[in-house]
């Protein structure tokens, strides 16, 4: 497995493509229905060179970073693991409610719970999962690098940060890596933040980069998806959308078969190659996806199909139903 490198200071060495392990808890379809087998899937990513695992503190609540911590521990694999894990969305301060809470107080009684839950002494990336408009940002980054001083945490980030917030924050203690939505149909991020990410060796570390399922093709109907799932509160997957982004599903389709490849492949392939500091953590739940996923790194897309997937069409529906949180 290839790697890249998230930020300068302090740097963290993770593999070209991660794992996102929300869905073998929470919001997905089938999440939460088989501790053993999201067990195999995070051993088998390591086994094929996976090292950047996510989680997060609200995925269940608490449940996707115990079974982390647990996979881990059991196996004796903690160190071949770069550990992210989020907090900010859950209020400790306030018994444990959901809400923003970037207070330093917070910060502290969150990361205590993160590693107690995943067995660690330290957590590799620490993100701020979204940010606290009643908390200044130096605040919590000024609690933040008191985690890093005391070995707690390895770096820092931040999740749908503004570039406003993120230079600020970097201007208290360098950010080691920002995450946000960033895929085929999600281009938002070029305009304003990848630039600004390049400028301050900020490492960038996507999320949803195959559309919540969508570019994989595998999904051409709500119907297999449980009425739970979060994807059906989703504005792009809501009648009429849905139909109309199957456009795009179709011409990263027709690629893929042109490029001898699967289309998440093609989708990762893309984002790959928009920067060599690009660490994507498509989810899954099933290990046959994880290797199909990092079967991406070694396909090399021609000019051609790289302009032809940057003239997709912009997707029809916003990223969430309530975007208020979102890019402060």
């Amino acid at each position: 497995m290839k790697s890249t490198t998230l930020g300068t200071v302090p740097g963290l060495q993770v593999s070209r493509v991660g794992l996102g392990l929300m869905g073998i808890s929470a919001f997905y379809t089938g999440a939460g229905q088989d501790d053993a087998d999201g067990a195999r899937t995070i051993l088998g990513a390591l086994d094929r060179g996976v090292t950047l695992l996510d989680t997060a503190e609200m995925y269940g609540p608490y449940t996707n970073e115990e079974l982390l911590g647990r996979t881990l521990e059991e196996s004796g694999r903690r160190d071949e693991a770069v550990i992210a894990t989020k907090f900010g969305t859950v209020r400790h301060t306030a018994g444990g409610e959901r809400g923003l809470d970037g207070t330093p107080e917070n910060v502290r009684l969150a990361v205590e719970g993160s590693l107690r839950r995943l067995r660690t002494d330290r957590i590799d990336l620490y993100y701020q999962h979204r940010m606290d408009p009643s908390t200044p940002i130096e605040d919590t980054v000024g609690a933040l690098a008191e985690l890093v001083a005391e070995g707690k945490i390895r770096g820092y980030g931040l999740s749908e940060a503004s570039v406003a917030t993120i230079r600020r924050a970097h201007a208290v203690h360098p950010v080691t890596a920002i995450q946000t939505e960033y895929s085929l149909w999600t281009r938002d991020p070029e305009a304003e933040l990848l630039p600004a990410l390049r400028e301050l060796g900020i490492g960038f570390v996507p999320y949803s980069p195959l559309g919540r399922g969508f570019l994989t093709g595998a999904i051409r109907s709500l119907d297999v998806l449980d009425d739970d799932d979060f994807r059906k509160s989703n504005p792009r997957f809501a009648d009429g959308a849905f139909q109309a982004n199957l456009a795009i599903v179709d011409a990263v389709e027709k690629i893929a078969q042109d490029a001898g490849a699967t289309p998440a492949q093609v989708a990762l392939a893309w984002l790959l190659a928009q920067d060599e500091h690009i660490a994507p953590i498509p989810g899954t739940r099933k290990l046959s996806r994880v290797e199909e996923n990092i079967g991406a790194v070694d396909l090399e897309l021609t000019p051609a199909q790289l302009a032809a997937l940057d003239g997709l069409a912009a997707p029809v529906g916003e990223r969430y139903a309530d975007m208020s949180s979102v890019n402060r």
